[in-house]
């Protein structure tokens, strides 16, 4: 009998009970330290690693919160769980709590996207559907108030669970940034960094209210349907394209279209016509003037009137590049406009070479300052 005693004496004194959690996973964020009843032994021993926190939680509410290190379980170091217990002077027997260890590495490369598309409105282009994805990181910051708020009773929570909640608040906000950041449509994919950036200062807070720093937010492509993009890529391009040029290119484009077409020569003279009457179109409204001539410059016999004076039309010369051809009036606009200069080099059909403008006889009177010759004395 005395010898039974002294090995359960021994075994009672070499026992001490350690709380501790190692993570084998790569996805848990809460784990909840299982002990039969939650009972946990007068001196246990709590062991906390880096890139954890141990909270302690009694029937419900916040208690202690633990960084890395090594503690041993008393009065002394359970202040606001020897209060709710109204512990005076000290505790031998087990008592009650739930720990629950928290993982505050960071979390990286956590996908996001908008399920749906949604709806910007642009001034061009009106109502525009575009989608959205990325990635984001983050990290526990407070995790008492991550467990009391998001965890509750869960015992062992993982960032799938936490990703669920975090992609909803991602996508509502992401969308109200966007639509008040009033970019062109067509700017977006090229400004992924800035509105990257403002979106996690914009998110930051929400996250905040729950225990969780937005360490990273990245836009990764932001698309659009494809009848818009060629719509875009179309309109971006009417500012750089000459449009006689334009016109020059569609008609004979259309007319090898035609060219191919089972039609045969049928084909190609319908393709044809169509390809003259697209360029002239085009040429009517870069030369209004123009929109008064009728198709092929001929009018009917029967209302024939003179004929009116060729237009005389030059071409310039900017930063060594041909430009025009334009008329005297435009001409004079572009000299007002300091787009050319006196020195600049003009031509037009009759002269040899090319010659500064300010050595063209009629068009010296851009010059000003022009005075007329004498009257001839009588």
């Amino acid at each position: 009998m005395d010898l039974f005693n002294e090995i359960k004496k021994k075994l009672s004194h070499e026992f001490i009970d350690i709380i501790e959690w190692l993570d084998n996973t790569n996805d848990t964020i809460v784990h909840r330290f299982e002990r039969y009843q939650n009972e946990i032994k007068n001196n246990a021993k709590l062991i906390v690693r880096e890139g954890q926190t141990a909270v302690f939680v009694n029937e419900g509410q916040l208690a202690d919160v633990f960084k890395p290190g090594t503690y041993t379980l008393s009065t002394k170091n359970l202040p606001i769980l020897t209060t709710l217990k109204g512990w005076k002077y000290g505790f031998d027997s087990p008592f009650k709590a739930e720990v629950y260890f928290v993982n505050t590495r960071l979390f990286t490369d956590e996908k996001w996207g908008t399920k749906n598309p949604f709806m910007l409105s642009d001034e061009r282009f009106g109502l525009v559907e575009i989608r959205a994805f990325g990635t984001y990181s983050f990290r526990i910051n407070d995790p008492g108030k991550f467990v009391v708020d998001v965890v509750g009773t869960d015992g062992n929570f993982t960032n799938f669970e936490v990703n669920e909640h975090l992609k909803s608040l991602i996508v509502t906000r992401f969308t109200d940034t966007v639509g008040e950041a009033n970019l062109p449509i067509e700017l977006y994919a090229a400004n992924t960094s800035e509105l990257s950036e403002t979106c996690r200062e914009v998110m930051q807070p929400e996250f905040g209210r729950v225990g969780i720093e937005l360490e990273k937010f990245y836009i990764e492509n932001v698309s659009m349907p494809e009848e818009l993009k060629k719509e875009i890529f179309e309109y971006s391009r009417l500012d750089k394209l000459d449009m006689v040029k334009l016109s020059q290119f569609k008609a004979a484009k259309a007319m090898e279209a035609a060219a191919k077409n089972e039609g045969g020569t049928a084909g190609a003279g319908m393709g044809m016509g169509m390809g003259f009457v697209l360029a002239q179109q085009m040429g009517n409204m870069m030369n209004p003037q123009a929109a008064q001539q009728p198709f092929g410059g001929q009018q009917p016999q029967a209302m024939a009137p003179p004929q009116l004076p060729a237009q005389v039309v030059y071409f310039y010369a900017v930063s060594g590049q041909q430009m025009g051809p334009v008329s005297f009036e435009k001409l004079k606009e572009l000299f007002a406009a300091r787009t050319i200069n006196r020195d600049s080099l003009v031509w037009k059909q009759g002269m040899a070479n090319w010659t500064a403008l300010k050595e063209v006889e009629e068009l010296k009177s851009f010059l000003g300052g022009n005075t007329p010759p004498p009257l001839p004395t009588t």
